[in-house]
């Protein structure tokens, strides 16, 4: 098991934003966290990326462990650098005034010297063709979809070995969300573990190996895609029907 969420509970001030959520996440998965608005999957992925809220200080209980070690202590710079885990927030939160190149270079600044960069500038470039075609343009000047490549982008010049996603297809046309997730399981064919936020429930489960709802804090069901895309409550919940 690489990630395990124990009774994880947060509270922002007054307000408790997860209910003592537990859930998982094997090597090699796609996972995703379904729900509503305010359901609390940013803040569990915050959560998990010990980065700071921008509202009230978070009060955290339970634990995280990832590679069998509480990270609860662990630095955000720390989750990067060591942990190899990285997230792309939701919307994108790409610097609009550096270009690709310089945006994809900042996600380098923690990297070992030895770490074979190049090859990894052309792997991104390989991936999203986009990029590439762009990659001395202002980033503020690219559509929706090519913004989202570059968050994903940034996020693997990291270095990461599982990727956290919050909401990648909100604000894309439907061929550039398919486009986006066709990338993604590509990605995680090669080995990149992946846990997804998505509100694009149908979606998210078509991607995704597993996946967790949420609903006000809490895990109201859980199982295999196919299991929950079978569900009733979720289909008629999230579904559509």
């Amino acid at each position: 098991m690489l990630l395990s969420i124990e009774n994880l509970c947060v509270k922002y001030g007054n307000i408790q934003a997860l209910h003592g959520i537990t859930f998982h996440v094997n090597e090699g998965e796609i996972v995703t966290l379904i729900g509503a608005n305010g359901a609390g999957k940013t803040t569990t992925l915050y959560s998990i990326a010990r980065l700071p809220p921008p509202e009230a200080p978070r009060v955290i209980s339970g634990d995280i462990i990832f590679q069998g070690q509480s990270i609860l202590q662990t630095t955000p710079s720390d989750v990067v650098k060591n942990l190899h885990l990285a997230l792309s927030p939701e919307g994108r939160r790409i610097f609009g005034n550096l270009t690709v190149w310089e945006n994809l270079k900042l996600a380098t600044y923690a990297r070992a010297k030895e770490a074979d960069l190049e090859k990894e500038y052309d792997y991104v470039f390989t991936l999203f063709p986009r990029l590439k075609e762009r990659r001395n343009q202002r980033s503020e000047s690219l559509s929706g979809g090519e913004q989202q490549m570059l968050a994903v982008g940034r996020a693997l010049m990291t270095g990461c070995k599982t990727l956290l996603l919050d909401e990648p297809s909100m604000g894309l046309a439907p061929v550039l969300k398919y486009e986006l997730f066709r990338k993604l399981k590509q990605l995680n064919e090669e080995g990149m573990t992946i846990l997804l936020v998505e509100q694009n429930a149908n979606l998210a489960l078509h991607l995704a190996h597993r996946g967790y709802v949420l609903d006000t804090g809490t895990i109201v069901a859980a199982g295999t895609s196919a299991e929950l895309l079978g569900n009733p409550e979720v289909k008629k919940a999230y579904l559509g029907g």
